[in-house]
């Protein structure tokens, strides 16, 4: 069974966020998966939708996989590296703010 695979890394989103829309789509067809991305309120949603498009490209060019047979057969967000950045609060005092990047991978296969 052969698979085509896109990868998406240090994008500024945080990992939990980008975890719960993968979750939706992971185990789909190709077109539900799609459906779904565009109906789901997250600010994930447009990142993988694109990152799910380059995987079906990947699939249909390099590996002349059928595109109407395609499932997304792996969907993981793993962690990158953490921007730390700080605030000024009251009193001379500042807080540190950690704005958290990921790495996204979709796997497609054919069914």
């Amino acid at each position: 069974m052969s698979e085509a695979k896109a990868h998406l890394r240090f994008v500024r989103i945080a990992p939990r966020k980008a975890q719960l829309v993968a979750d939706l789509i992971r185990g789909k067809k190709v077109g539900e998966a799609i459906a779904i991305l565009r109906h789901t309120p997250k600010s994930a949603s447009p990142i993988l939708e694109k990152l799910l498009n380059s995987a079906i490209a990947n699939a249909e060019h390099n590996y002349q996989l059928d595109v109407n047979k395609l499932v997304i057969s792996q969907a993981f967000v793993n962690q990158g590296p953490t921007m730390k950045r700080f605030r000024p609060r009251a009193m001379g005092r500042a807080s540190k703010i950690n704005k958290r990047t990921s790495h996204i991978t979709l796997v497609v296969s054919e069914k």
